[in-house]
This record gives C-alpha cells, structure tokens and sequence, in this order.
C-alpha cells in the first residue's frame, strides 16, 4: 500500500481529507496526514511541536506547586497527539478536547487515527464536538490548570473567522478567567507572532515563548513552531 485516502468530506471549512501513505525513501513507514481545501493541514510524521503543547505547558503548571488531579482543557483534536501528550503526564485526571468538526471526532471513535486505540481507551480522556473558542469566551469558573489551543495556523493565518476574537486582549482575558491559579493558556502557531505575544503580556504577568524546531527530512529543510504561554 502506496497511498490510501481513509475519509473525504465537506465541512463547514471546506474539503477535508485524510489520508495514510508510505514514505517511498523509507519503506514499511505509514504516515497519516490531513488536508483542508487541498492544503496540508498535519501529520502524524512530525508531532514534536503539538506533543510540546501540552508537555511544556503542564511543566509550567507544575513548576508553581501543582502536581496532582489537574485538569487539561485541549482545543482542536486533530490527530491527538496534543491530547495524548497531556495523558501522558501521571498528575492529569482528566483532559476534555473540543474539536470544532465531527468528521474528526469520528475518525477517532471508528479508529482511522494512528492513536485511536489508546485514546479511546483512556478513561480520563473526553471528546466532544464543539467552538473551543466560544467556550472560552464565556465566563469560566477557574476550571483548568491547562488551556492548550491547536487550532489555526497562526493568530495571522486561522482557518475560520470565529476564532480572530481570541488572540485580542479581550479574548486571552476571558481565556483566562477558565485557569486555576497558577493555570496556564498556551498556544500552538507555525509563525512567530509579535501582536500575539504583546497581548499576552498585557494580560498575564509570566509569558514564555518556545521554539520547537525539527528536521523535516522528508524535504531536508528545518522547521519550526512557536508555543506561546501565559501563567496565571
């Protein structure tokens, strides 16, 4: 099996897809990859920077004294990796992820994910179909050590105008109002970005910025992601 097309559907952004192939230069390796309107979306190749959301940020959050039952608010599941990573950490009782298409709730519930198995098979984990960004613009009640979004590209380049009101001031200060004390937002961008970053600092007192950068050997280029984080 060279390529194989594992669902394409119409959805509320367009066309998506999802696809699994072999890499030609390096046989027997299966790749899961998704497009949307025919452009790459992610893959399941290259996972450092979303799996560092959710690592990094629960880092933070334990740095302050945290260490037990906390909570992971996770937008966007995309392949899951970003949700398992926070699984992954022995003080998370409970990870809920809002995923704004149910097309890609329903690739993890019938198993087309590679990580299908062991999320679905993890008690502390909840899916549900929804706008993690009008969740968040609602008044939270300090629910979450952690809000991790991996929506949009970049607050520059996002794939729906329902989340441009999120990366204002207005937007990350009712973000916040969802995290405990010491609770962390963090925020998943392929670019740097400097408005995003200014926001953020005219709201939380502690901002960090990371680099995650990887080698793409599948096109011998560099690549980098930008994780941004705001403490509570």
């Amino acid at each position: 099996m060279n390529f194989e097309i594992l669902a394409y559907e119409e959805t509320p952004l367009g066309l998506l897809c999802l696809r699994r192939r072999e890499i030609l230069s390096q046989p027997g390796t299966l790749v899961t990859e998704v497009t949307l309107n025919h452009e790459f979306l992610m893959s399941s190749y290259l996972t450092a920077s979303e799996k560092s959301l959710s690592k990094l940020g629960l880092d933070l959050v334990q740095s302050d004294g945290s260490t037990e039952n906390l909570r992971v608010l996770v937008g966007g599941l995309g392949l899951g990796y970003t949700a398992e990573s926070a699984l992954d950490s022995e003080g998370v009782s409970h990870v809920e992820v809002v995923e704004f298409l149910p097309q890609v709730v329903a690739w993890l519930e019938n198993g087309l994910v590679p990580l299908a198995g062991r999320l679905n098979a993890d008690e502390r984990l909840s899916v549900t179909h929804g706008d993690i960004y009008e969740r968040l613009s609602r008044p939270g009640a300090q629910d979450f050590d952690l809000v991790a979004i991996d929506v949009d590209h970049s607050p520059e380049d996002v794939l729906g105008e329902q989340s441009r009101g999120f990366y204002s001031c207005q937007g990350i200060e009712r973000a916040k109002s969802h995290l405990t004390r010491g609770g962390v937002l963090g925020v998943w961008s392929y670019d740097e970005s400097s408005p995003l970053l200014a926001n953020m600092k005219e709201v939380f007192n502690t901002v960090t910025v990371e680099k995650v950068t990887v080698m793409n050997d599948l096109i011998h280029e560099e690549q980098t992601d930008w994780l941004f984080y705001g403490v509570n």
